[in-house]
C-alpha cells in the first residue's frame, strides 16, 4: 500500500482468521501518516492498531512501516489514516473479512462520505477552530433535524465510492461528474456493506423503490429487519439485502444528510439492472415520499423521534437484536460490574476544545503503549468538575474484569453529534436514555434526568453520577442483556447517554474518541490502558519516538546544565554569544597550557646547563696533580 493523494482504494477482502501483511509506505512528502484497521481488535497484536502516538510512531514521509495481524472478526470492516485529519482527505478503503461459512451472496461495497474541494486537512480544522467566513461575514453552523448544530465542515459534495456531483447553483445545477454504479440482475438478491467514512455528517439512505433489509452492524450480525432508510454515521457500517425484483431500469441511490435549511448536500449512485435500455449514468426513479397513510420506517436516529412532519418512525439501534446470542459481561445476577461515566462535550462559558470528562486529549511525543514510562499524567490541580484542562488521559481497566460505560453528551457543552468509537473490542449496547423532545416539532429539551451533572456553579458534567444512588452496575433500570447488539461505534443522542459493556480481555492501549474527525483531533478523546501488567512485548526493533533535548556542546565539553532558552526572539543571539564564550576559553586555555610548556622547557634547559659545568669542574680536578690518595687522605 502506498499513500498518496489518492481519493478512493479497491476494497481489501480476506478470510477470517488469515495472516494479514501490509507493508505501508508513505510517499507523501511533508506528512507523517498511519493506518487504523477500525473495527479489528487486533488481540495479541495491539501495537498493530494503528494510531498515531498511541500504539505506534508516526509513519514520516519515505519510510515503510509494515503491519501484521490476524483478520478478526469476520464482516465489513475499513482503514484509514488516523493522525490529524487526513481521513477528511481521502486515506480511506474497504477492508472485507470473510468466513468460509458464510452464505455465498452477490454484493457491494458503498463507502460513503462528504467532501470538500478547497481546503486541506490543516485548514479544515483551523476552520473549526476559528470559523469559516464568506465574503467577510462568520458563516454560522448549520443544524440538524432535531435542533442541534454540526461542526464546521464545508459541504460540497457527497461522494459513493469516490464519485459525486458538485451543485453549482440552486436549481440543481451541477457539473457533469460520473456516478458510481451498482449493477444487478434481475430476480438476484445482493448483500450490500455501507461504510460511513466521512468525517462529520450522519447521511440518511435509501434506494427508491428499494426497501432495505439490514442483517448486519459493525460486523455483527442481527436479527433482520427491513427498513425504508438508513442513518449512517462517521465510522459505522450496515450490511443491507437488496432484492432485484423491480422492473428492470436505473434507481437512485440517495444519501442525504440529517441538516435543515441547506440545500443538495446529498451524496448519488446508481442501482442499475443489468441490460437496462438507453444510456446510462443517471436515473429518473422517484424517491418514496413518506406520508400518514404510508409512513416511512427509519433505523437508527440519533433522536426519539422525527418532527410530525416527517411520517417518519426511527428505530434505534437498541432495538435491534443480536442473531448470536453472545454472553454479556457482567450479566449474571452476582457478577460485579463497575460504571465509568465518560461525556463527550465541549463544556464550558465560552468556547472550549473538545474533552472527555473536561480533559482535552494531548498526544505525547511517544507511543503510549510501548513507551508507558515516558507518558506524562493529567495534573489534578489542573483537571476537575468545573475545570478543562489539556493532557494524555487515560484510563485503567483491570484484566478480565466487566465495565459499564455510560457515554454521555450532556451539560453546558452538549450540542454537538458524537459518534463514540472504541479500539480493541466490539461492546454490547444496552441501553440509550434519550433528553426530552417536543412532541411536535422534535426539538430537543432538557438533558435526561437519569444523570446527575453535578456542580454547584457550573454544569461541565465532568463528574457525574446517577441521579438515584441505588442505581449502577445490575440495578441500572431499563438494561436490555438479551441479546443485545455489537457495535464498535454508536452515536450518543445530544442531552441523553449510551450504555454498553465490555469485559477487559484484551490487554492493550486503546483509543477511544469521537469518530467526528475534527472533535477528535481537537481533544475528545481517551487512552483505555487495559490490563497493563498482561501487555504483550512489542516486536524486536519496533520504532521508538520522542523529543531531543541537546544536552551537551561541542569541542568534546560535557555540559551539567544546558542552558535554558530566552522567552523572547533573541534565541540565536543567545547562542551566538554562548559560542563567542566557548571560542575565548578556549584560547584561554591554549595560552595557559603553551605558558606551561614554555616554562618547563626553560628550567629544562637550565638544569641540562648547570649540570653541564658541573660535569666540567669536577673533570678539571681529577686532572689536577695534588689530586691523588694521599693527598686526598690528608
Amino acid at each position: 500500500m502506498w499513500l498518496s493523494r489518492e481519493r478512493f482504494e479497491i476494497p481489501r477482502t480476506v478470510w477470517e482468521n488469515q495472516r494479514v501483511v501490509v507493508h505501508v509506505t508513505n510517499l507523501m512528502s511533508s506528512v507523517a501518516a498511519t493506518i487504523h484497521w477500525h473495527g479489528l481488535h487486533q488481540k495479541g497484536t495491539p501495537w498493530m492498531d494503528g494510531v498515531a502516538f498511541v500504539t505506534q510512531c508516526p509513519i514520516e514521509p519515505m519510510q515503510t512501516f509494515t503491519y501484521k495481524f490476524r483478520a478478526y472478526p469476520r464482516g465489513t470492516f475499513w482503514y484509514h489514516s488516523h493522525i490529524g485529519s487526513q481521513l477528511s482527505m481521502g486515506v480511506v478503503g474497504a477492508f472485507i473479512i470473510h468466513s468460509k461459512e458464510d452464505t455465498p451472496l452477490p454484493e457491494h461495497v458503498l463507502m460513503l462520505q462528504e467532501w470538500n474541494h478547497d481546503i486541506d486537512a490543516d485548514l479544515l480544522m483551523a476552520h473549526m477552530v476559528f470559523g469559516t467566513y464568506r465574503n467577510r461575514q462568520k458563516v454560522s453552523s448549520s443544524k440538524s433535524i432535531e435542533g442541534t448544530s454540526f461542526s464546521m465542515f464545508p459541504f460540497h459534495s457527497g461522494l459513493i465510492n469516490g464519485r459525486g456531483r458538485f451543485y453549482t447553483g440552486t436549481d440543481g445545477s451541477h457539473i457533469p461528474a460520473p456516478l458510481t454504479t451498482f449493477t444487478v440482475t434481475e430476480g438476484q438478491t445482493y448483500r450490500f456493506r455501507m461504510i460511513g467514512s466521512g468525517s462529520l455528517y450522519p447521511f440518511r439512505v435509501s434506494i427508491d423503490d428499494h426497501p432495505l433489509t439490514v442483517i448486519a452492524s459493525d460486523g455483527y450480525d442481527v436479527i433482520p429487519i427491513t427498513v425504508d432508510a438508513i442513518i449512517i454515521n462517521p465510522g459505522e457500517r450496515y450490511d443491507f439485502l437488496v432484492q432485484a425484483t423491480n422492473t428492470p431500469g436505473r434507481y437512485w441511490i440517495r444519501a442525504e444528510s440529517l441538516e435543515i435549511d441547506v440545500q443538495f448536500h446529498i451524496a448519488e449512485a446508481i442501482l442499475e439492472y443489468a441490460g437496462s435500455p438507453g444510456p446510462g449514468g443517471t436515473a429518473a426513479s422517484l424517491a418514496k415520499v413518506c406520508s400518514s397513510q404510508d409512513r416511512c420506517k427509519v433505523l437508527n436516529c440519533p433522536f426519539l423521534h422525527y418532527p410530525m412532519s416527517y411520517f417518519s418512525d426511527c428505530i434505534r439501534v437498541a432495538d435491534l437484536r443480536s442473531k448470536v446470542k453472545y454472553e454479556v459481561p457482567g450479566a449474571g445476577p452476582d457478577e460485579e460490574v463497575k460504571d465509568i461515566f465518560l461525556n463527550f462535550a465541549f463544556p464550558g462559558d465560552t468556547w472550549t476544545p473538545g474533552s472527555v470528562n473536561g480533559r482535552a486529549y494531548k498526544h505525547p511525543p511517544v507511543s503510549s503503549l510501548t513507551q508507558p514510562t515516558e507518558i506524562p499524567t493529567c495534573d489534578p490541580q489542573l483537571c476537575g468538575e468545573d475545570k478543562i484542562c489539556g493532557c494524555p488521559y487515560a484510563i485503567s481497566l483491570e484484566h478480565n474484569k466487566a465495565y459499564q460505560f455510560i457515554l454521555m453528551n450532556m451539560g453546558s457543552g452538549r450540542g454537538w453529534a458524537h459518534p463514540v468509537h472504541m479500539h480493541g473490542h466490539s461492546y454490547h449496547v444496552v441501553k440509550i436514555g434519550f433528553p426530552t423532545y417536543d412532541p411536535i416539532t422534535g426539538q430537543v429539551g432538557a438533558d435526561n434526568a437519569d444523570i446527575d451533572c453535578g456542580g454547584q456553579t457550573t454544569q461541565y458534567c465532568n463528574e457525574p453520577v446517577w441521579a438515584n444512588s441505588s442505581w449502577g452496575g445490575n440495578s441500572l433500570p431499563g438494561l436490555r442483556l438479551d441479546s443485545p447488539p455489537r457495535k464498535d461505534t454508536i452515536m450518543v443522542p445530544s442531552g441523553g447517554y449510551v450504555v454498553i459493556r465490555i469485559k477487559a480481555d484484551n490487554p492493550g492501549a486503546w483509543f477511544m474518541h469521537c469518530h467526528v474527525e475534527l472533535h477528535s483531533a481537537d481533544g475528545m478523546a481517551l487512552v483505555l490502558n487495559e490490563s497493563f501488567a498482561h501487555h504483550p512485548a512489542p516486536p524486536v526493533g519496533f520504532p521508538r519516538c520522542g523529543n531531543f533535548q541537546f544536552e551537551e556542546k561541542e569541542y568534546g565539553w560535557i555540559r551539567s546544565q544546558s542552558k535554558p532558552a530566552s522567552d523572547g526572539d533573541d534565541d540565536d543571539d543567545d547562542d551566538d554569544d554562548d559560542d563567542d564564550v566557548n571560542q575565548k576559553t578556549f584560547w584561554i586555555v591554549v595560552a595557559c597550557l603553551l605558558f606551561l610548556v614554555l616554562v618547563q622547557a626553560v628550567i629544562i634547559i637550565v638544569c641540562c646547563v648547570k649540570l653541564r659545568r658541573h660535569e666540567t669542574k669536577q673533570a678539571a680536578i681529577t686532572q689536577h696533580p695534588y689530586h691523588n690518595e694521599a693527598f686526598n687522605g690528608k
